[in-house]
């Protein structure tokens, strides 16, 4: 085989190739691919694509969609993650702004084709043709696309985010200076494919030889015994999948023995979630990673220690550590100017991409500054005397209540310390001009009165919510993170039953 640009993403396959080709790539359920059967069934699809430059794979979490993510890249084309229950209307979307000529689609993916997007769809769904199969894959440039996935965007539109195998080749090569990943480690995969966070877990298992195995729904009913079975030792998801492994009981004392690493991403981690995982996985190393998909999956990381990492907490919250090495950012206040120790976000350098799909969706996120290109997050964070970075909230969880600017992270947080209260989520919502705050909750059922003398003694008078609403769970999207879309609906028809009973 003639050597490949050690910058393409796929390089990571053929490494995990050349230490384990007999080895386990992929494990779903009782079914199991080697390295070795992977490639080939990579190659054989890559060679089908053809002249292929974008290849759309529609595809859950099935052989095919992760020989299909391969294929693309050996194709030296883009690859673009496709979720097959996603509304038709967001997928043509998807398809027509990315401008793929291809398909790769599982059963799901076709049936979807056939059902949602209807006449006029033109996009051809690619056979393998072991006569048209590749020796080998194609080269690419660093500044070539490896992939694109697309984000929620404020007018609805999602918005594409390409990023080149450059900046993955930086981002892994990070990775493998910080993690001792081997070839007997099995890595789980609760992200869907679309989601950026299932790199991570691909290409650092393909990158070490190791197993990538996903978790089906219903091993979260006893997550201990799946990791047992399946010899999991590398764990990953969202904070909000503790809480769910919490009530089903699986967080007891040393539940998790053979977990060597846990990260979680995506969401804030709270410092008790982060103290119970641990203490139910005692020989992982537990880390809390942050990082928006245009800046290449996570762009800092911080190493939980439960003797100092407390100490550190700003609302109960665990830090997200420091910024990437090779990276530069700044701090910056309402007006853009830099600030020393708290405000927005913005980060540079190579883990960066360097705009939207769309230039249109760049305006105040990807920005001009000091002659550099830098990305906002949009995140406020406070540095701490380590250098390491804490987040604070998104920018627009911070609304105006009666005057007061209200936090609606330290309501939650205060309200995590009420007896029998599990986890919190306030939501904002327009009222007659106004703001009005609902509180959503797990645990035990308090009476509402209850939990505002309780939230008295730590909160101002006026960022006091009126309304309080008992949940047996927070609903959880596609990417098991909390849906706080569906509690901003929930919460307005609370509040328009609770107009209607005051006007009646």
């Amino acid at each position: 085989m003639t050597e490949k640009p050690h910058h393409a993403l796929y390089q990571r396959f053929l490494r995990g190739l050349a230490l384990n080709p007999h080895g386990s790539a992929l494990r779903i359920g009782s079914e199991t691919v080697t390295y070795r059967a992977l490639h080939e069934q990579a190659l054989t699809y890559a060679g089908s694509l053809g002249s292929a430059k974008v290849v759309g794979v529609f595809a859950g979490k099935t052989v095919t969609a992760y020989a299909g993510i391969l294929a693309g890249l050996y194709a030296g084309a883009t690859v673009v993650p496709l979720h097959p229950d996603f509304p038709a209307s967001r997928t043509r979307h998807m398809l027509e702004h990315s401008a793929a000529d291809a398909l790769i689609a599982d059963d799901a993916g076709r049936s979807a084709l056939r059902q949602s997007l209807g006449q006029g769809f033109d996009v051809p769904v690619v056979e393998p043709d072991p006569d048209r199969a590749l020796s080998e894959p194609r080269a690419v440039e660093a500044s070539d696309i490896a992939y694109m996935l697309f984000t929620s965007g404020s007018t609805g539109r999602p918005k594409g985010v390409p990023i080149t195998h450059g900046s993955t080749h930086h981002y892994f090569e990070l990775l493998d200076a910080r993690y001792d990943f081997t070839a007997d480690d099995v890595f789980t995969q609760t992200f869907d494919l679309n989601f950026d966070c299932a790199m991570f877990d691909l290409f650092c298992a393909w990158g070490s030889g190791a197993t990538v195995d996903p978790v089906p729904p219903a091993a979260y009913r006893d997550i201990p015994s799946y990791l047992s079975e399946r010899g999991i030792t590398v764990w990953f998801s969202t904070p909000s999948a503790i809480s769910l492994v919490r009530r089903m009981g699986g967080l007891g004392e040393a539940a998790m023995p053979g977990l060597r690493w846990s990260f979680f991403a995506g969401e804030a981690l709270r410092c008790q979630d982060a103290d119970d995982w641990q203490d139910a996985a005692p020989a992982s190393t537990l880390e809390n990673i942050y990082g928006p998909t245009e800046l290449t999956v996570t762009i800092t990381a911080h190493r939980w220690d439960s003797l100092t990492s407390p100490a550190l907490a700003v609302n109960g919250m665990v830090p997200i550590g420091a910024v990437h090495e090779g990276h530069d950012h700044v701090l910056i206040d309402e007006d853009g100017s830099e600030t020393p120790v708290e405000g927005e976000l913005l980060i540079t350098g190579p883990q960066m991409a360097s705009g939207y799909l769309d230039p249109a969706d760049d305006q105040g996120r990807f920005v001009e500054r000091d002659d550099r290109l830098w990305y906002r997050t949009g995140d406020r964070v406070r540095r701490l005397p380590s250098g390491e970075l804490i987040y604070l909230g998104r920018l627009d969880s911070q609304v105006q209540v009666q005057g007061w600017r209200v936090e609606l992270a330290e309501i939650d947080h205060a309200l995590r310390l009420c007896e029998g209260v599990e986890d919190v989520v306030t939501v904002a919502r327009p009222v007659d001009g106004s703001t009005e705050l609902v509180v959503f909750y797990t645990g035990a059922v308090r009476p509402p009165t209850e939990l505002a003398r309780s939230l008295r003694e730590v909160l101002p008078m006026g960022m006091l919510p009126r309304h309080f609403e008992h949940v047996s769970e927070f609903p959880l999207n596609s990417n098991r993170k909390v849906d706080r879309p569906a509690l901003a609906e929930q919460a307005a028809e609370l509040l328009a039953i609770s107009a209607r009973r005051r006007q009646g």
